[in-house]
């Protein structure tokens, strides 16, 4: 009896952790693959498992839970031939672990190849221009692209998120100078179109007193007289010498009328001795 105990006390104990052994424990949120003679046998879910010892093994346990890739920092070539850096990040998951596990050899790098591989073709296919204010429109491409690509991996991508577009700091400081003259070219043309309308409004208002002639005499004498009030203000030190009868001389040639002088007393009939027209000398 003790010898037949002793037979099978051992074998006991042999059976209790060879079968212990087998029990195997996967997270929530993770799953297994086992391969029976080292071909694939099944797939293992979260919870407790039972995997036959020395004959199955559990080849990959991974999660399924959303993943989140960043690639760094690349250069791309735009369709104006300005190069810019872009970076993204990936957001992913793995919906078939079989696939991913026997399909694909490095997950993260091959996701990270085609996401930089498909952000140049986009870029590429835009002005610089554009790229700035289109970065939903290269995320929907690229993720599109993205999607077609690693459904075979037995991934799914859910969102790529382009972080940044660098183009080289003299693109910026040319993007800004236009942008410069750009607001001072409107300003100026907002300018002359107040001018103008305010210049309509002066000439409507005048109109209905005065000549067209008459009008624009005035016009004439206005920016004369503007221009010497601006000429005064000038922050240049000046010193200007002027006859102020050749500068009444010169207002009255400007607008096209003869200056005072003692011939006008003669149209009216007086003499330039103050005598009345016409009569002799005393």
């Amino acid at each position: 009896m003790d010898t037949v105990l002793g037979f099978l006390v051992p074998i006991i104990f042999a059976a209790f952790g060879y079968t212990a052994s087998g029990f195997k424990v996967v997270n929530e949120g993770n799953e297994a693959l086992v391969e029976r003679l080292g071909k694939f046998n099944r797939k293992l879910g979260p919870g407790v498992n039972f995997v036959w010892p020395y004959l199955e093994t559990i080849v990959l346990e991974d999660t399924v839970r959303e993943q989140v890739l960043d690639v760094p920092p690349q250069n791309a070539i735009t369709k104006d031939n300005v190069a810019i850096k872009v970076d993204a990040v990936v957001y992913w998951k793995i919906v078939d672990l079989r696939k991913a596990y026997y399909e694909i050899n490095n997950v993260d790098l091959a996701i990270k190849n085609l996401t930089l591989t498909t952000l140049r073709s986009t870029i590429g296919q835009m002005k610089l221009q554009e790229t700035f204010y289109s970065t939903d429109q290269i995320n929907k491409s690229v993720l599109r692209n993205l999607d077609q690509e690693t459904a075979s991996w037995g991934l799914k991508v859910l969102r790529i998120e382009v972080q940044d577009l660098d183009p080289p700091a003299t693109v910026l400081e040319s993007m800004e100078q236009e942008q410069a003259a750009e607001i001072k070219k409107r300003a100026a043309i907002l300018e002359a179109e107040a001018t103008a309308e305010a210049m309509a409004h002066i000439l409507q208002t005048l109109d209905t007193k005065l000549g067209s002639e008459e009008i624009l005499k005035y016009l004439i004498a206005k920016r004369y007289v503007d221009a010497n009030e601006h000429l005064g203000k000038s922050p240049n030190s000046k010193v200007i010498f002027m006859d102020p009868k050749a500068l009444s001389q010169a207002l009255a040639e400007l607008i096209q009328m003869p200056p005072h002088s003692p011939s006008s007393n003669s149209a009216n009939g007086n003499s330039p001795n103050g005598g009345n027209s016409g009569q002799g000398q005393p």
